[in-house]
């Protein structure tokens, strides 16, 4: 049996995030690479005012997974798979080893901006709760021929799909949407993604990826965009730099990791809402997140997972 490490993506966020993480010296060090990193002091992203920006909330989410796998690879704990949802994608990556921690927050904060600058207000995403994905794109295609403005984003679960695009095109696909039964929630995120939309923004991107250097990653890599494993280096930059308007299929790689073996899932902190959804695939494994758990359990868990695949 195998072990999977997940990293959540915008809408995992809360306030005090980095605050609440684990006082030691490894959780210090790290929060001390990324201000000198970034040349401002990160502490200050997680208050209530900045995560109203997606440059807060990349930034945090990056450092809080990088960190939930340092403090448990300090304790010789290494999983077999990583697997990230959009942002987490990269900190997935970075706990692979595929970029250093540096280059990852520096890419990512220039992630953020891009998509900030480019789409300031008036966008975001919206969940469809009770929806599956054929509705969904039925509901989205007949908005869409008449704005041209709206995405199938994400496929989450089999009943939970989440779009993208302006607030006027999704507030036409939501009323649809709950015409038919199913629930419309906007999401916290401030920003299109995972669509056309981003297209020019994560080419823009792709002119900074190409600057660093990269390894093969230490930890097999499952993309949350296409649920492959991905074994180079360049390819894992690319599902990175791309992944801001390419579409999430978080539903199928959950199910890839559970094809493959992995009957225990770690959430990175913060939230627990990867772990929510892996519940229903994960009908005879164990799903757990940083969040609500002791370290010392999440440890106790993965010997127990390595001393059944002996």
């Amino acid at each position: 049996m195998s072990t999977i490490w997940v990293f959540p993506g915008q809408g995992a966020q809360k306030v005090n995030m980095l605050h609440d993480l684990p006082q030691t010296e490894t959780v210090h060090a790290y929060i001390a690479r990324a201000s000198e990193a970034l040349q401002q002091d990160v502490l200050l992203l997680d208050q209530a005012g900045s995560l109203k920006s997606t440059y807060a909330v990349q930034l945090c989410l990056y450092i809080a997974g990088t960190v939930s796998a340092a403090l448990l690879v300090e304790q010789q704990m290494k999983p077999d798979y990583v697997a990230g949802l959009s942002i987490g994608a990269w900190a997935a990556a970075a706990a692979a080893e595929v970029l250093s921690f540096e280059d990852g927050i520096r890419l990512v904060a220039r992630r953020a901006s891009l998509m900030q600058q480019a789409y300031p207000h008036g966008y975001g995403m919206t969940a469809l709760i009770g929806a599956d994905q054929t509705s969904a794109s039925a509901w989205v295609a007949e908005v869409y021929a008449q704005t041209a403005d709206v995405y199938v984003a994400n496929i989450n679960a089999a009943n939970q799909i989440v779009i993208a695009g302006s607030d006027a095109a999704m507030e036409q696909v939501a009323r649809i949407a709950k015409q038919n039964g199913a629930v419309a929630k906007r999401l916290n995120v401030s920003v299109p993604s995972h669509c056309e939309l981003l297209l020019p923004q994560a080419y823009a991107l792709e002119q900074e990826v190409q600057k660093i250097d990269t390894q093969p990653p230490r930890i097999r890599y499952l993309s949350g965009t296409t649920a492959r494993l991905l074994t180079k280096q360049d390819q894992i930059m690319d599902d990175l730099t791309f992944n801001m308007s390419r579409m999430i299929d978080w539903e199928s790689t959950v199910q890839s990791a559970w094809e493959r073996g992995v009957r225990l899932q770690i959430e990175a902190w913060p939230g627990n809402i990867l772990t929510g959804l892996a519940k229903k695939i994960f009908t005879e494994g164990t799903v757990m997140s940083f969040q609500g758990t002791r370290l010392d359990t999440l440890i106790f868990e993965m010997h127990k997972e390595k001393d059944r695949s002996i």
